[in-house]
């Protein structure tokens, strides 16, 4: 079988052409990167995990009439999504004060926000994605004003999803980052949410103990990604309770 045209790597995923028109292979790779990749590791099992949540957030919001790229899961590490143009942004959303926002606003990580907070951040990683305004994007042309108004919805949307999502399984959400796509139906052109929704993109609290379920694991050292992830995956459904949890999820890819 001949090997796919790459399109595009970055630090968690590879981007190859679909097998039809309009269409893209995503593949989950296992390398966790943290502080603009400063801080590399090589997680055995973490491609598979979560090429596994993104499906089931993906189809959790496609249930929910949310747009999105998601088509469907082809194996352990790959889906086929819908090709699209990334808006050069990071959309964040903020539930609790933590990570880059307590440090910058001298706020107590983990105090209960009045209300959730949408940040934009520039993509690109040789400027360490700087946060930028409203006023940035509409100067610079990364979006339009109908966009920013669409892309609130969409992340004020997905994030009632994933808060209720969460809090079903006693888990916290503090805050997420998505993405956004511009795909165009002849001279119409529609937002979906785009890239990956999984524990490498979320802020994930145990709501009981506080304990760190996402990526935060890697970036603070305080244990297994892996049996993180997992914890995650299993409490959603997406993979099988074990009586006695592997440190590594047992894998075929």
């Amino acid at each position: 079988m001949a090997r796919r045209k790459k399109i595009y790597e970055g630090k968690a995923k590879t981007l190859y052409e679909g097998p039809e028109p309009g269409t893209i292979v995503q593949y989950f790779k296992d390398d966790a990167t943290a502080f603009n990749a400063e801080k590399h590791a090589t997680i055995e099992g973490k491609g598979v995990l979560n090429n596994m949540l993104s499906e089931y957030f993906m189809r959790g919001l496609t249930n929910l009439g949310i747009p999105n790229h998601f088509i469907r899961r082809l194996n352990m590490r790959e889906q086929l999504v819908r090709a699209c143009e990334i808006v050069p942004l990071e959309v964040i959303v903020r539930n609790y004060a933590a990570g880059s926002m307590a440090k910058r606003l001298g706020i107590e990580e983990g105090m209960q926000l009045p209300r959730p907070v949408v940040e934009y951040c520039l993509k690109d990683d040789k400027l360490g994605d700087p946060l930028v305004t409203e006023e940035h994007i509409a100067a610079f042309g990364w979006a339009s004003q109908q966009d920013m108004d669409d892309i609130l919805s969409l992340a004020l949307r997905v994030n009632d999803f994933l808060s209720g999502v969460m809090y079903g399984v006693g888990i916290k959400l503090v805050d997420f980052k998505i993405e956004i796509g511009r795909v165009y139906d002849g001279d119409y052109q529609r937002l979906i949410v785009a890239d990956e929704i999984s524990p490498d993109s979320c802020r994930l609290w145990d709501m009981e103990t506080g304990q760190k379920l996402d990526k935060d694991v890697f970036r603070r050292d305080l244990g297994s990604l892996t049996d993180a992830y997992t914890e995650v995956a299993t409490r959603l459904g997406v993979m099988p309770k074990a009586n006695v949890p592997p440190s590594k999820p047992t894998l075929i890819n």
